[in-house]
């Protein structure tokens, strides 16, 4: 899929559903220093100060191997929590959007919806190299979300049970 504004860009779409609600995934996907513990081979950084829960805050994440890596810098440019964040890349490599979406689907219930708007490089060898790369980039983003899905449910469980993150 492309946009007539921006005629290199593509969607991708990946969903998951948590056994948590809604203000626990919020509080998972939106802790940037904590993603690299889900997202496949990334760490994040808040750039600016803070946590980086707030509009115009400035993200920094890599993603690779090592030394071998893609800088991925971000601005949010909406943050209506625990429901919406979307953040601009300003990268040289990654440009576009990526946002994050929870709906609360019960009370201890949500699904989690990260879509990435991205805008290709490389002119016409970025559009003939996405439908190669977009299954595998796809099944690293679903592979992040069932971790993260996984590691919220346990988070969640141990607080409701009155156990605390710390025992």
């Amino acid at each position: 899929m492309t946009s007539s504004a921006h005629p290199q860009r593509v969607e991708l779409t990946v969903p998951v559903d948590v056994n948590a609600p809604a203000e626990a995934v919020w509080r998972t996907v939106t802790d940037w220093p904590g993603q690299g513990d889900w997202m496949l081979g990334t760490r994040v950084e808040v750039t600016n100060g803070g946590d980086g829960r707030e509009l115009g805050a400035q993200l920094r994440a890599v993603t690779g191997i090592g030394p071998l890596g893609v800088a991925d810098t971000m601005d949010i440019v909406e943050w209506d929590p625990p429901k919406r964040c979307v953040v601009r890349h300003t990268g040289k490599v990654v440009q576009g959007d990526g946002v994050f979406e929870v709906v609360e689907l019960g009370p201890e219930r949500a699904r989690f919806l990260w879509t990435e708007l991205l805008d290709l490089p490389l002119g016409v060898l970025g559009r003939a190299g996405w439908p190669l790369v977009r299954p595998a980039f796809r099944a690293g983003v679903e592979m992040s979300l069932r971790k993260m899905a996984q590691q919220c449910e346990k988070e969640y469980r141990r607080e409701r049970d009155g156990r605390g993150a710390g025992l």
